[in-house]
């Protein structure tokens, strides 16, 4: 029985060439590749998607629907590393992490869509607290992230990295409508009921991001101390192999986090910082945008795929 075969359909973009790089030398699997010259020749692409085993799609939003619709082989698995199928109910959400069933998911599942890059990291610290009834469903969220220039595509990274670079902006915050396209998917797979503030950043690096949500304990439910929310974490996180969340002891000796200290990789790492006097709570996520944010995060959801066709 040959390996299973996989396309990247849309490889020569950021994504497309960071999951490429990751697969690269796998015995267990081939990769289906077209020629430059049929790259952008809708017929070959459908031809492509519907001979593979599993497809994974790093294309804008509105390709990438188009791609899914191209698919009419049944056997066909599609991975949508796009925004344009994260909060429809007939997808599987790629995140393995959000709980001990949703790896099985995963792996059955016919149509998984990537987690966004910030939503890995605010999905990853609320959902635990908001199931665990620690931060209510209805709470008013501010969150905020810095990403690395990588996270705006290749516009961005040819601002930083092009002729012009010595131009671009040291730290620019974005979205400034408050309408991010990221904010209803962290709204429903963080299970909330009110729309979280959600508040983007990019920073002159290349790739990692630090995000941060602050939270009021008076305004939580009575009895709830950053002692809870961490061991609410540790406890959901407890044996996650991507997944690792900070002593309150090593947060409390820490004097700064650093958004590139996990690029390469495809950790994410979660922090509880507390203030006892002033009631205040921060909670964060480390991780890099084109690893647990993109990249990584599709090649752990192919790879649960890959052993149920096992």
């Amino acid at each position: 029985m040959s390996a299973p075969l996989v396309f990247i359909d849309g490889d020569q973009g950021t994504t497309g060439l960071q999951i490429h790089e990751r697969l690269h030398g796998r015995s267990d699997l081939r990769l289906l590749t077209l020629p430059e010259a049929d790259r952008k020749n809708a017929a070959r692409r459908a031809e492509a998607i519907n001979a593979c085993d599993i497809a994974v799609l790093c294309l804008p939003d509105g390709p990438a629907r188009e791609a899914a619709a191209s698919v009419v082989n049944p056997a066909v698995r599609v991975i949508d590393a796009s925004s344009a199928h994260r909060t429809d109910a007939d997808w599987v959400y790629g995140l393995p992490e959000m709980s001990a069933a949703q790896s099985a998911r995963i792996a059955t599942a016919h149509r998984v869509t990537n987690p966004g890059c910030y939503p890995t990291g605010a999905i990853a610290l609320l959902l635990p607290l908001v199931q665990a009834g620690l931060v209510p469903a209805d709470h008013p969220l501010a969150i905020h992230a810095v990403s690395g220039y990588s996270g705006g595509g290749r516009a961005r990274v040819d601002e930083h990295e092009g002729a012009g670079a010595s131009q671009a902006p040291a730290f620019q915050v974005y979205g400034l409508g408050l309408a991010h396209k990221h904010t209803p998917e962290i709204e429903k797979h963080a299970g909330l009921t009110q729309r979280p503030f959600f508040l983007p950043a990019y920073g002159s690096f290349r790739q990692g991001i630090v995000l941060t949500i602050p939270l009021l304990l008076r305004q939580l439910p009575a009895g709830v101390t950053a002692d809870r929310l961490h061991a609410c974490l540790q406890q959901h996180y407890d044996g996650a192999a991507h997944v690792e969340v900070v002593s309150l002891q090593d947060a409390q000796a820490a004097q700064h986090l650093d958004p590139q200290v996990l690029n390469g990789t495809n950790q994410l790492r979660l922090s509880v910082f507390a203030n006892p006097l002033h009631g205040q709570v921060l909670l964060s996520a480390v991780f890099d945008n084109l690893g647990k944010g993109a990249s990584g995060a599709a090649v752990q959801n192919l790879d649960l795929m890959l052993q149920h066709a096992a």
